[in-house]
C-alpha cells in the first residue's frame, strides 16, 4: 500500500473543495485534493455549463458581502488562468406587486453601494421587449452580476491549485474508522493518505459518508434544468440584449444564450429527495410542461422552442439554506463543508478562504450560522 502525508487532505473537488484546496495551498500548506469522478463532473452539484452570480440576497448582508468578494476573486482567477470564466450579463430582478424580497435587496444594494438600476414596467418593456410583463410591477438590474461558466470554472480552480503545488487524485475514498482523531484515509485503490486535517466537501454525498450525523441535516433534492434554442439569427436572447433574470415570486430563473448552449430556464424550487449515485437523471414531462408554461408568460417567443439540452442535477439543502462549515463533533481534525442549497456555487472563493482560516486556527470572523448545531432536520428555507 502506497502512503503519502500532507498537512490537509480535501475530499471533493467541487466548487467548495477546489477553492478550499487552492486557498489552503496559498497559506503554505501541503495539500492533496481527491475526487471520485473528477472536477466539475456531471454527477456533481458543481457540474453543468453555467451558474448565476448575483449579490442580491434580500436583507441578508452576510451572503451579499460574500458574493461581492467572491465576484472579485472569480474575476482575479479568470485573469490569472487567462480564461473567460465570468460573463457580465447583468442580473434582472423581476418584482411582483406583493413581493418584498426585491425591495429588501434594493435597500441592501443602496446601503452597500452596489450598482443597480430600477426600471418601471414601461422602461422594462422598451429595453427588453422579449420579456413578458404579466404580473410584473417593476424591475431592478443588478449591473455587475452575470454568469459563471460552472464546469470550466471549477476545472480552472483545480488547475491553478495544481500549479501552486496541490496534488490531485481522481479516486474514491473508502469508509472511515471512527476515533477521536482521524490520521489517514484509504482510497478504493489502496492508496493511504495521511494528513493533519481533513476537509470533506462532498456535496450530496456528505450525508452518505456521515449518515448518522448528517442524514437528517442535509437533504439532496432532484432539480431539472432546460436549455431552449433561440430562433435562428435572432440575437434578442443573447447578452447584452437579454440579461440573466430572477423571477423570485414565480420561483424561476433564466440565463441568456451563452456560448451556443441555449437559453437556460429552471424552476428554483426544492424537488423530491434524490440519490446522487442511483437517482434517475432523465427529466420528466411534467417538469418540461411547467417550464413551458412559464416561458409562455415570460419569454413568449420561446414557448414552443426546441429543447436542445436538459439535465437533472441536485441541490444539497440544509434546513434553512445556510452553509455547513464546521468541525465534526467526533473527529477533532475533520471539517464538514457543504450545504450549498442551490445558491452556493458563486460563494466558492470565500468558502475556501473561510475554511483555510479555520484550519489555520483563526478565531476572527467565525460565523455561527455555518455551525452544525444550527442545522435542523425540519426544513424551513430562509436563504435563497
Amino acid at each position: 500500500m502506497s502512503e503519502s502525508t500532507y498537512d490537509v487532505a480535501v475530499v471533493g473537488a467541487g466548487v467548495f473543495g477546489a477553492w478550499t484546496a487552492y486557498q489552503l495551498r496559498r497559506t503554505g500548506k501541503r495539500v492533496v485534493l481527491i475526487d471520485a469522478q473528477g472536477a466539475g463532473n456531471s454527477l456533481s452539484s458543481s457540474g453543468d455549463q453555467s451558474r448565476i452570480i448575483r449579490t442580491g440576497y434580500g436583507g441578508d448582508e452576510l451572503y451579499t458581502r460574500s458574493a461581492l468578494r467572491s465576484l472579485q476573486l472569480w474575476r482575479d482567477l479568470s485573469a490569472q488562468a487567462e480564461e473567460t470564466l465570468f460573463h457580465k450579463t447583468g442580473v434582472l430582478w423581476l418584482a411582483h406587486e406583493d413581493d418584498p424580497y426585491p425591495i429588501r435587496t434594493r435597500e441592501t444594494f443602496h446601503d452597500l453601494g452596489i450598482p443597480f438600476e430600477k426600471l418601471t414596467t414601461s422602461e422594462l418593456g422598451q429595453r427588453y421587449p422579449q420579456i413578458g410583463l404579466d404580473r410584473i410591477s417593476w424591475a431592478m438590474l443588478e449591473i455587475d452580476g452575470g454568469i459563471l461558466s460552472a464546469r470550466k470554472a471549477v476545472q480552472a480552480v483545480v488547475r491553478e491549485a495544481i500549479r501552486l503545488g496541490v496534488e490531485y487524485f481522481e479516486e474514491a475514498v473508502g469508509p472511515l474508522t471512527p476515533k477521536s482523531n482521524l490520521d489517514h484515509i484509504v482510497t478504493k485503490s489502496g492508496r493511504r493518505i495521511s494528513a493533519g486535517s481533513f476537509v470533506f466537501a462532498c456535496g450530496p454525498w456528505l450525508p452518505k459518508i456521515f449518515p448518522d450525523l448528517l442524514a437528517g441535516r442535509i437533504q439532496p433534492t432532484r432539480q431539472e434544468v432546460f436549455y431552449f434554442a433561440a430562433p435562428a439569427g435572432n440575437q434578442s436572447f443573447t447578452s447584452p440584449a437579454l440579461p440573466t433574470w430572477i423571477d423570485f415570486k414565480d420561483e424561476a430563473y433564466g440565463l441568456p444564450n451563452l456560448e451556443g448552449h441555449g437559453v437556460k430556464v429552471a424552476i428554483d424550487r426544492h424537488g423530491p429527495p434524490f440519490d446522487p449515485d442511483n437517482g434517475n437523471r432523465v427529466v420528466t414531462e411534467e417538469g418540461l410542461v411547467e417550464v413551458r408554461k412559464y416561458l409562455a408568460a415570460r419569454l413568449p417567443e420561446l414557448k414552443d422552442a426546441p429543447v436542445i439540452e436538459a439535465r437533472v442535477c441536485q441541490y444539497e439543502n440544509t434546513s434553512n439554506g445556510d452553509f455547513l462549515i464546521d468541525c465534526h463533533p467526533e473527529f477533532e481534525n475533520v471539517w464538514l463543508v457543504g450545504g450549498g442549497s442551490g445558491h452556493g456555487f458563486k460563494h466558492g472563493p470565500v468558502v475556501g478562504e473561510y475554511v483555510a482560516a479555520r484550519i489555520e486556527g483563526s478565531k476572527e470572523g467565525i460565523e455561527p450560522r455555518f455551525s452544525l448545531r444550527t442545522k435542523a432536520s425540519e426544513y424551513q428555507r430562509e436563504v435563497y
